[in-house]
């Protein structure tokens, strides 16, 4: 069979193996165009002619690839994010919580956490977080700082405030955070129940025994292959009738896992594994 690629595919292959090999971050099976289009603005941001150019400076200059590692993984959130599908947690998934003893959550993909200390709220105003560990990971150390320090620009407040509102919240926002020189620092005794580690779901492996995984907007950046993978790296994660959280536009029903799970929430991508 003659198989034949363009240079430039070439060259992202080449690329993508090199940062595997030398730094341990697995982009292989991530969705191409996404990954490409992000490369593409790497390239012009740093003035290099060529993505084998690209491969040398990652290669070699680990500052630099640190600052690539930023590009490439998508670190798009906010606090409250899709204020429905919490308000869905609220109805559906907290009933079901309650009935456990103790409780453990992962959140894969947490990013700068703005999503984690929305759910840490959420479990308060419930009185569930003080019987709940929250597991954070996400795989750059560089976000999980921030997601530790909780310290957010006070000028997206205005946004968090009008989703906190919009997903059901129950108090004033505001006593959730301090403002201090146009910053917004999260209350401390929400830190107190999350634990922040890296992990990366591409290479790690099952992360506990979780009565709800929350992983959104991640999938679609990576490829069907490593879709079915992360999948049931989760579904191995969950309890029996534990319950799986993914992004409006993420879905399970296309995937080798779709007979493991049944949908709870349809329209809020919430899944529950099944016996």
């Amino acid at each position: 069979m003659n198989i034949t690629h363009d240079s430039e595919t070439i060259e992202i292959d080449l690329l993508l193996e090199a940062i595997f090999r030398k730094h341990g971050y697995d982009f292989r099976n991530y969705s191409r165009a996404s990954l490409k289009r992000r490369l593409t603005n790497v390239l012009i941001q740093s003035k290099l002619q060529s993505f084998s150019a690209l491969q040398y400076k990652i290669l070699y200059d680990r500052k630099f690839f640190d600052t690539v590692l930023l590009d490439l993984t998508v670190n798009v959130t906010e606090m409250f994010r899709d204020p429905s599908f919490y308000c869905a947690l609220r109805e559906k998934v907290i009933p079901v919580l309650k009935t456990y003893p103790f409780i453990k959550i992962w959140h894969a993909g947490c990013a700068t956490g703005e999503e984690v200390y929305s759910m840490a709220i959420l479990l308060r105003e419930e009185n569930l977080l003080s019987k709940t560990i929250l597991y954070a990971t996400d795989l750059d150390d560089k976000v999980l700082k921030t997601a530790r320090e909780g310290i957010y620009p006070l000028d997206k407040i205005k946004e968090y405030t009008q989703n906190y509102q919009k997903a059901c919240g129950h108090d004033s926002f505001s006593e959730y955070y301090t403002a201090k020189y146009e910053a917004a620092i999260m209350d401390s005794s929400l830190k107190k129940n999350i634990v922040f580690s890296q992990h990366n779901l591409v290479t790690d492996g099952i992360f506990g025994e979780m009565n709800l995984v929350i992983c959104r907007n991640v999938l679609i950046y990576f490829d069907k292959d490593l879709q079915n993978r992360v999948l049931q790296l989760f579904h191995d994660s969950l309890t029996r009738k534990g319950i799986l959280c993914l992004g409006s536009k993420e879905t399970i029903k296309f995937s080798q896992v779709k007979d493991l799970f049944s949908e709870y929430d349809a329209k809020e991508k919430i899944f529950k594994r099944n016996n």
